[in-house]
Parts: structure tokens; C-alpha cells; sequence
């Protein structure tokens, strides 16, 4: 106990950079070689994912920078990776899209507004522990929406990559032009972009700690040098502005604000879901739950000072963070140093960038793309859940289809009918006697049951709500009909919630079951919250309190007949 207060006071006293709350000595070359690793992976993919949105690549850094030190002042995991993200990148940018175009000067301070109040509703999210939000999208949606955004991602990047200029329109309508007019791609810049992804695919095969990305851009761009590829069609970044980050609000109008909000919503939701995961897969503290919350917090802040500083919303970057960990990070140090790399590079080596031809950059969102769709939990649903498959197919339909941001929207309301159907489909269990025992099991095949006469043991395995609460009383009254038992027993382990609506069909089911001569029976009501609701919508009033039971078995022996429950031994 002294030891489990000692550590609550610990957190509790370090509010900020929790992480390095118990910082030492030797986990200083940990954290040195895994930011310097980092730095390496996250240097060409913040600029392809800025590339990606419509913006500079020093947007890309400053977003990496903002995300980086945002997290590790607020964020719990040891080891998460925040910045610019291929995930969210298309989305916003679909949406912003529709209220300005990249080039114009009002997209920027857009994407800052938008970055701002997402980076609130995460921060919101955070302090409400609102982390069941994230339970929104199922497994099958999931899949289908990174499909979708991968198919965008890919359709995107292929005119730099042929050296051709980007289709307009729908995007089934772009596909169709890039296909028309494939013939007429620049063979160095198809070398350029085919050669990157390439080197980045095979370096990611050999060891996911060799920085593949930055192999590929810098071979490129000495190719571009040597080859005097610029005279021959390859376009290239430029010059990058070298300016240092200075905070300030974005300059847009009250009702840009208000159409944004909407967008937001949509992206937070979407930056939990994945950081949920990521946070999961890799916790600070294997066997202890992790504190998804607290990230969030930390999500939440790294955008809001990526909206301060001139950059778009951040999201936490699964590969990232599985580098950090694989290359012996220990604390959000890590992070932090591979932060400073970047700033000084964004600072103080634009020049350096002049050369890197947009082919390469290409090529590592190629390789990002195809990484993004989940071909084998594909194939796994497939094989296991036809109708889930056809969830994928529907949900990478429709942010292929429809304009993405409307997608992903679609995406969640499929996952939460899936969710209302499954729920839906909860029909009554019979429940047996196992043989010689006292305990009482769900009708099944491979288990030999028996049954007491005029006893009736039936369990619904779900919540109880006005989902299927009429159902629930429509086939329990078949069931008493056919079988007309003396006692009705509701084995009630597996229903976790009552709502309204159920108990006054409860309400109804007790009254009616005592018109007809009917003794009824609760029996495991292990729920805090199904006992909750027996007490706040008066349930009790009719049925008596020593009718709920511990076991199936109690109930029979106190209330079934002595004819039925044989002689005393």
C-alpha cells in the first residue's frame, strides 16, 4: 500500500514531462540512439506528408516539432511518436480543400484553426477520460477506412511520381486520367520514384531500424545533382525558407471557425482511435493498463502548439513509436532530441533541401500507402466473417467514392450500426443442468443437459435495452406458452445494463408472469449497474427482493416445488 501511494504521489508531482519523472544516467544512450533513429525516419516522411497536404516541407517539421514537445509535456506513453501523419493528412486536407485551395493564402491559417480546435476536443477528451470514444470504429471498419485512405494516398502521389500533372475531379474520375496518360510519364522521375520506393520497401524487409527513407532522398538527390535531372524535366523542392517558429494565431473569419468545427470533430476522433492503438500495442509499462487518456492529453496539446506555430493537426505514428521502442528509447527524451535535429534542420539547412527531387518524396508516400492497408486481417475477416468483410468493402467504398472527410463520417455510422445490429441479433439461452452438479449451463450440443419440469432457465447474453428489449419479451412469452413452467428463472451473468425502456417491459413481464401463476426469479445479477437499475426504476415493487438469487440452483431449491426438486436428503 505504501508503495502503490508513494508512486500515485510521484504522477500527481509531475504534472509535465511525466516521463522523465524518475530520469537516469543510464538511460541516456537509450534515448540518444533511439532520437537520432527517429530523426533519420522522420525527416523525409514530415516532408512527404506535408507534400501530402498541400504544404511546404517545413510545415511538415515544424508539425513534428509541435507534436513532439507537445506530447512529451502533457502525454503518458514512454515511448509514442507524434507529428505529421499520413492517416489524418488526406482527410483535413480533402475538407480544407472544399473551404480554400492549398495555393491560396487563407489554407494555412485553416489548417492552424483546424489544428487548434482539434488539439481541444483531444485535450477535452483527455480530461473528461473520454477514451471510450475510441471503441467507435470496429476492427472491420478500421481496416476498410485505411484501405480507402491508402487508395488516396497512392492516386495522389502517382502523377509525381510519372512526372505528370495532377487530375482534377472525383477520384474515380483521376484514376481513369492517370491511366490515359501513363504513356506519357518522365522516365527519370518514374526511376526517381519507383527506385525510392524501392530502397525503402527493401530496407524495411532487412531491419526497421535502417532509416530507408532518408537512403533513398539523399541518392536521389545526388542523382539529380550529377545527372542534371532539373534540365531534363524532374522537379524538385526548392529552397526552403530558414525561419524560426514564432507563435500566433490564425486570421480567419468567426463562420470559418464554425464551419470547421464539424472537420474537427471527425479528425479527433479518428487521431484517438489510432492512438488508442498505438499507445496499446506499445505501453510504457507492460502488464498495467495503459492511460490512454493521458495521451490524448498529450495529442491534444502537440496540436494545439503545431496550430500556434504555423502547422496542421498531429496524430501519433504507429511505425514511429515502434522505432523508439525497438532502438531502446526509455522516456519521451527521445522524441525530444530528434525534435531539436529537425528544428535545427528546418532552421538552419534549408539549402539542403534545394535539390531532393518531389519523385522521392513520392515514392516514400507510395511506400507509406501500400504499408497502411491491412492485407492480412483482410484476408483473416474474410475467411472468419463474410459479412464484417463486406463492412471493410463498404467503407473503403465510400471514402474512395465520396469526398474522404464524408467517408470516414459514413465509416463511424457503419461501425455503430454494426454495433446496434450485433445487438440486435441477442436472443433468449436456455439453460440445462449439468448432470450430477449444481450448475447450470447454456443449451448446448456437446454438453449432455437436463431439464427440470416446470422449471424454465433463460439468460439473455447482452445488454438489456430498447434495442432488443422487445424482443427479449416476445420470445421469452413463446417460450412460456410452449413449455408453461411454475418457475422462470433469468440467469442474468451476462446482461451488464438495464435501461429504461427494458425495465418497464421488465416491470410488465413481472406482473404479468404472476397473473398467470408464474413464480419468477433473478439469478446472478452480478452487475453493479443492472442492480442500479433494479433500485432506480423500482423493479422491486414487483418483484420481492428475496427473489434474486446468487445461483440458478438456489433459486430452484428455494422456489421450485418440492415435487420437482425431489426428496431431501
Amino acid at each position: 500500500m505504501a508503495n502503490s501511494n508513494a508512486e500515485h504521489t510521484s504522477e500527481t508531482s509531475w504534472p509535465v514531462f511525466r516521463s522523465l519523472r524518475a530520469y537516469r544516467p543510464n538511460d541516456l544512450p537509450g534515448d540518444l540512439i533511439a532520437g537520432l533513429t527517429l530523426a533519420a525516419i522522420a525527416i523525409p516522411e514530415q516532408m512527404a506528408t506535408a507534400r501530402l497536404g498541400g504544404f511546404a516541407p517545413q510545415i511538415g517539421f515544424l508539425a513534428f516539432v509541435a507534436g513532439s514537445l507537445g506530447f512529451a509535456m502533457l502525454g503518458g506513453n514512454r515511448f509514442l511518436s507524434a507529428g505529421a501523419d499520413s492517416t489524418i493528412t488526406p482527410i483535413f486536407a480533402g475538407g480544407l480543400a472544399l473551404l480554400a485551395a492549398s495555393s491560396s493564402p487563407q489554407y494555412l491559417p485553416l489548417a492552424m484553426a483546424l489544428a487548434l480546435l482539434v488539439g481541444l476536443f483531444l485535450i477535452l477528451s483527455g480530461l473528461f477520460r473520454l477514451g471510450g470514444i475510441a471503441n467507435l470504429l470496429s476492427t472491420p471498419v478500421t481496416v476498410g477506412f485505411l484501405a480507402g485512405i491508402a487508395l488516396h494516398i497512392l492516386v495522389s502521389q502517382m502523377p509525381g511520381v510519372l512526372g505528370l500533372p495532377a487530375p482534377d475531379g472525383p477520384m474515380l474520375e483521376r484514376i481513369a486520367v492517370l491511366a490515359l496518360q501513363a504513356r506519357q510519364a518522365n522516365a527519370y522521375t518514374l526511376g526517381i520514384g519507383l527506385g525510392v520506393f524501392a530502397i525503402v520497401t527493401a530496407s524495411e524487409a532487412l531491419s526497421a531500424k535502417i532509416p530507408g527513407a532518408l537512403i533513398g532522398l539523399i541518392a536521389a538527390t545526388i542523382a539529380v545533382i550529377a545527372g542534371s535531372l532539373e534540365s531534363k524535366g524532374v522537379n524538385v523542392v526548392g529552397s526552403v525558407p530558414a525561419t524560426w517558429p514564432t507563435p500566433s494565431l490564425p486570421d480567419i473569419d468567426p463562420e470559418q471557425w464554425a464551419k470547421l468545427v464539424p472537420l474537427s470533430l471527425l479528425i479527433a476522433i479518428v487521431v484517438m482511435v489510432q492512438t488508442s492503438a498505438v499507445t496499446r500495442a506499445f505501453p510504457s509499462e507492460p502488464g498495467k493498463p495503459a492511460d490512454v487518456d493521458r495521451d490524448f492529453l498529450g495529442l491534444g496539446a502537440g496540436s494545439v502548439l503545431a496550430g500556434l506555430f504555423g502547422a496542421f493537426p498531429v496524430n501519433s505514428s504507429p511505425p514511429r513509436t515502434g522505432i523508439v521502442a525497438e532502438t531502446g528509447g526509455k522516456t519521451q527524451l527521445s522524441g525530444l532530441i530528434a525534435a531539436a535535429i529537425v528544428l535545427a534542420l528546418s532552421v538552419f539547412g534549408g539549402t539542403l533541401l534545394k535539390h531532393v527531387p518531389n519523385a522521392a518524396l513520392g515514392g516514400v508516400l507510395l511506400f507509406v500507402g501500400l504499408r497502411i492497408i491491412r492485407f492480412r486481417q483482410i484476408v483473416l475477416i474474410f475467411r472468419e466473417s463474410l459479412p464484417e468483410f463486406f463492412l471493410v468493402i463498404a467503407t473503403a467504398a465510400a471514402i474512395i467514392v465520396l469526398p474522404i472527410e464524408q467517408g470516414v463520417a459514413i465509416g463511424i455510422g457503419l461501425s455503430l450500426l454494426h454495433g446496434i445490429w450485433s445487438s440486435t441479433r441477442a436472443r433468449l439461452v436456455v439453460f440445462e443442468r449439468v448432470p450430477g452438479t449444481t450448475i447450470w449451463w447454456p443449451t448446448s450440443p456437446h454438453i449432455s443437459g437436463e431439464q427440470i419440469p416446470g422449471v424454465l432457465v433463460v439468460g439473455l447474453q447482452a445488454p438489456l435495452s430498447f434495442l432488443n428489449a422487445s424482443t427479449f419479451h416476445t420470445d421469452l412469452f413463446h417460450m412460456l406458452h410452449a413449455t408453461k413452467p411454475h418457475l422462470l428463472v433469468l440467469e442474468a451473468a451476462s446482461t451488464p445494463e438495464i435501461d429504461f425502456t427494458a425495465a418497464q417491459l421488465l416491470r410488465d413481464l413481472f406482473t404479468e408472469c404472476r397473473k398467470l401463476g408464474i413464480t419468477v426469479a433473478i439469478a446472478r445479477l452480478e452487475s453493479l449497474r443492472a442492480q442500479d437499475a433494479f433500485e432506480r426504476f423500482g423493479l422491486y415493487d414487483v418483484l420481492p427482493r428475496d427473489h434474486i438469487f446468487r445461483s440458478v440452483d438456489e433459486a430452484v431449491k428455494a422456489l421450485a416445488s418440492p415435487a420437482v426438486n425431489g426428496p431431501s436428503s
